[in-house]
């Protein structure tokens, strides 16, 4: 083994050569260290190398021959540490590398004693106890893969995590259940095609370590938002835990082939490092003033609710550690798009900017450019709801279309006038030369109940998250039908699944792009726990022996008729359009007083003159009369009658309705 200077870039471990000698080179950013040590872990030896400093770029770079693939290392970083400037140096404190690709090891952090190893203060070496970067070998063959390029027009997305969505499905072999392996499996695949999915929208597969409160639980972070390493797979999601990167790899590879995009659930807001009594892992030790929003006190400005704030704004080289992670996952590992975890945290600085240094260099880079692009809108700190304000090309999780639609079908409150806004692109929140394909509707997401539980429970039920009921949302707007949770009478359980079925309608004919949450199309139930974070169980995986198939087929035939409908794929709002109409139960258009009637919630949408949806949110009979011309039903909730004498719909209660014209079957 021997030592050379190497080089500044690429940041990170690459396998490679230096002076015609094979090895791995190892480059560190740091802009206040005055030392850093590379540290290998050999025969359970560790050999600590001190690294060379490139003063123009505050990099710190060394070269070792005789190294392959498999080898363990961190950093020990020396300097001035003085907790009143914010600088947290530690050198007793191994640190993993930013740019890990492989991570092993979860430290335990359930004890007091445990907490106290981890801390950037304490005098003791935890290199015993550290995770530990991993030297990896990224090569893989990719069979001439290339994305499936869905326009946003057609995209259909799938919001799902890897475990819980092939966990308990009886048709995968149990060794690859749970895994990518258990996603890339025809079987699942198959599904997905036939349901209609164009795209799956994974919750955070990024290496992510539970945080201390759940271990002392017994509980873990199953959605994975507590990044650890955030270019590094979770093992944890593979079946094959000595290579858990190609088989993500070869699950993007499958996917593909079957004209299916991955677009990846990714946290750069926070890291795993919480607030100053949390664990030093990496960043904080590295350079805590780089990495973190501190206010004037050097303390962190905690947007998140995580204890601090990742800084991309200030420090290019931070910058760049985020684009450099978003293009290796887009160049190395063909993922096709982002959702971005708190994302008004990117554009901070501090207060929220469309003009921040992140979206110049997102849009700005080549590999970066063509992928799908989403936020989710909101953090918690001052001015934190950015909905609508984020720059092109970025969609948006509209939240507004998620709370007005349960207002108006499941809720009392909520008028016509805000559900048509909603249901024709919410051309009020995306103003300013947005479009309404920059719109992201949805009714559930993961963090929220299902649709099941949204119409069979008016409270949440988060008791096996051990704090006391205390966590999660609040105001659900929800409706449980008469009676909170299941229930076996049989006007219930009909009056839930027309509640369900008005909610899918509304969901994938509206203007915009629709998600779906995983399960939903299905019917299942997390009994209530609307924060099922730390639910790695039953609670969370899909019950695939319990799937409702009538409710996967009145999916997938919605799904098949937005894609034939033009309007749904036309960029341009529909507000002046005469490809859509608003028409009352009667078929007349409705007026301007109409719009705000509290007592007025049916509807027929007639969209460009052939297709026809009612849907009746009064629960109580109601007759629709339908436009002149002859008109099929081509599905409908149960609750329905199709006059043939007269061209009307009647509704027994709350209940759907999609026709098309001059349709015989």
């Amino acid at each position: 083994m021997q030592y050379f200077s190497g080089r500044s870039f690429p940041l990170g471990s690459l396998i490679t050569e230096f002076n015609g000698k094979k090895g791995v080179n190892f480059s560190l950013f740091s802009r206040r260290a005055t030392a850093v040590d590379l540290c290998l872990f050999i025969d359970d030896k560790e050999i600590r190398i001190p690294m060379l400093h490139d003063k123009n770029n505050d990099i710190w770079h060394i070269f070792v021959t005789d190294l392959e693939e498999g080898i363990r290392y961190g950093f020990r970083v020396d300097g001035i540490s003085d907790i009143s400037q914010g600088n947290l140096f530690n050198t007793q404190k191994l640190l993993i590398d930013p740019y890990s690709y492989t991570i092993e090891g979860m430290p335990d952090l359930s004890t007091k004693e445990g907490d106290i190893w981890f801390s950037w203060d304490d005098d003791r070496d935890n290199a015993l106890l550290a995770p530990k970067s991993i030297v990896t070998n990224r090569a893989f063959d990719w069979e001439n893969d290339q994305s499936p390029q869905v326009t946003w027009s057609d995209t259909i997305i799938y919001e799902a995590h890897v475990k819980g969505f092939s966990k308990k499905n009886p048709n995968i072999p149990e060794n690859i259940v749970g895994t990518f392996a258990g996603l890339a499996h025809k079987s699942s695949i198959e599904y997905l095609k036939n349901l209609g999915i164009t795209a799956v929208e994974l919750l955070p597969v990024a290496h992510h370590v539970d945080e201390p409160h759940l271990q002392k639980l017994g509980l873990s972070n199953y959605w994975g938002y507590n990044t650890l390493g955030h270019f590094a797979i979770d093992p944890t999601l593979a079946s094959d835990k000595t290579n858990p990167l190609a088989e993500f790899k070869n699950m993007v590879k499958s996917l593909h082939k079957a004209g299916i995009e991955v677009i990846l659930d990714i946290v750069f807001n926070h890291t795993a490092e919480a607030g100053i009594g949390g664990p030093t892992l990496c960043q904080r030790g590295i350079d805590n003033q780089a990495y973190y929003w501190l206010n004037e006190n050097k303390d962190y400005y905690n947007w998140t609710g995580c204890g601090h704030s990742v800084n991309i704004n200030d420090d290019p080289m931070v910058l760049r550690w985020v684009i450099d992670c978003l293009t290796y996952w887009v160049k190395e590992c063909h993922v096709d798009g982002f959702r971005f975890d708190l994302a008004p945290i990117l554009g901070r600085t501090p207060s929220f900017s469309d003009k921040a240094a992140f979206f110049t260099a997102i849009t700005s880079n080549a590999e970066l450019s063509n992928v799908k692009l989403i936020a989710e809108p909101w953090d918690i700190g001052l001015g934190g709801y950015q909905l609508g304000a984020f720059p092109k090309p970025f969609a948006e999780w509209n939240g507004q279309y998620r709370d007005d639609m349960r207002r108006f079908i499941l809720a009392t409150s909520g008028d016509l006038g805000t559900f048509v806004r909603r249901f024709a692109g919410s051309d009020d929140i995306f103003a300013h030369n947005r479009l309404p394909l920059n719109n992201i509707n949805f009714i559930t997401a993961h963090d929220g109940f299902t649709l099941h539980d949204l119409v069979s429970y008016n409270e949440k039920h988060n008791w096996d998250n051990g704090e006391e009921n205390r966590d999660g949302h609040n105001d659900n707007i929800s409706y449980n039908h008469g009676v909170e949770g299941e229930s076996s009478d049989p006007d219930i359980i009909k009056a839930r699944i027309q509640s369900k079925k008005i909610l899918l309608t509304t969901l994938l004919l509206s203007h915009g792009i629709p998600m779906i949450l995983a399960g939903d199309e299905l019917g299942h139930s997390q009994k209530g726990n609307n924060n099922s974070y730390c639910q790695d169980n039953e609670i969370t995986w899909i019950n695939w022996q319990k799937a409702d198939q009538d409710l996967i087929q009145f999916t997938t035939q919605l799904i098949k008729i937005r894609k034939q409908i033009p309007s749904l794929s036309n960029q341009d709002k529909w507000w002046g359009s005469d490809s859509v109409q608003w028409l009352k139960a009667d078929s007349t258009l409705i007026q301007s007083d109409d719009w705000h009637n509290p007592d007025n919630k049916g509807l027929q949408i007639l969209l460009d003159k052939d297709w026809l949806i009612l849907i009746n949110v009064n629960r109580a009979s109601t007759a629709f009369l339908l436009p002149e011309g002859k008109w099929s039903v081509l599905l409908g909730t149960e609750n329905i009658t199709l006059m043939t004498d007269t061209p009307a719909v009647t509704f027994s209660n709350m209940g759907v309705c999609v026709l098309q014209r001059n349709v015989i079957y």
